[in-house]
């Protein structure tokens, strides 16, 4: 093996694994010049999850550092990605459970039915059928009687308002651009990982792994 070889890992900030033992390789890109070192690195178990043990966890990088130099002494390691990062062991068979679909079914109706009982009482609070029915009287000169032309426009517009909005129609985006749904989670998983990264530095709980 190569004297004085450099290693560099670029680890992620957040790690979802599917098996209860944990490598380099799923922490993030293990990079060096020699491959069989690179290799080696890359297959280095990092962390075992036990059944009785939270499913969630922090990893130091400096202990990540500490276990590759000690499997090979010959290496010098480079951090070039995240300080820590946070793994969970996800259970990929209690997922496919019939208990999570209902979950699922059950926040689909519930959003549909919150947002339009939202839509229906902001309606009704700023008083739009009213507007309507006086723009129609002045522009028409007579009493709207039941579904008129701006009732019927202002609901198409609304309809492909959000539809542009949230760039997707079905299953299919109309740009290449994230939506503005897939930028608010990516922030919010990036605050609540930043959250349980620096909660478990205060509580010394960054885990040194098995």
């Amino acid at each position: 093996m190569a004297e004085n070889c450099t290693v560099y890992i670029k680890c992620d900030r957040n790690v979802e694994v599917q098996n209860p033992d944990v490598f380099m390789k799923d922490l993030g890109d293990v990079y060096c010049l020699d491959k069989n070192i690179r290799d080696k690195c890359r297959m280095l178990k990092v962390k075992h999850f036990r059944t009785a043990e939270p499913k969630r966890c922090v990893l130091s990088t400096i202990r990540l550092v500490e276990l590759m130099e000690q499997e090979c002494p010959e290496i010098t390691v480079e951090i070039v990605g995240e300080t820590d990062v946070l793994v969970e062991w996800v259970d990929v068979h209690r997922h496919k459970s019939t208990g999570q679909w209902l979950k699922a079914v059950m926040v689909c109706l519930v959003s549909f039915f919150g947002t339009a009982f939202t839509i229906m009482a902001y309606h009704i609070d700023s008083g739009v059928n009213e507007v309507f029915a006086e723009v129609y009287r002045i522009v028409m000169g007579r009493e709207p009687g039941g579904l008129n032309v701006l009732e019927v426009s202002y609901s198409i517009g609304l309809a492909a308002g959000i539809i542009v909005f949230f760039n997707h129609i079905g299953g299919r985006r109309i740009t290449k651009d994230p939506t503005p749904i897939e930028v608010a989670m990516r922030n919010y998983e990036k605050d609540v990982d930043m959250a349980v990264i620096e909660t478990a530095g205060r509580e010394g709980k960054a885990l040194e792994s098995d």
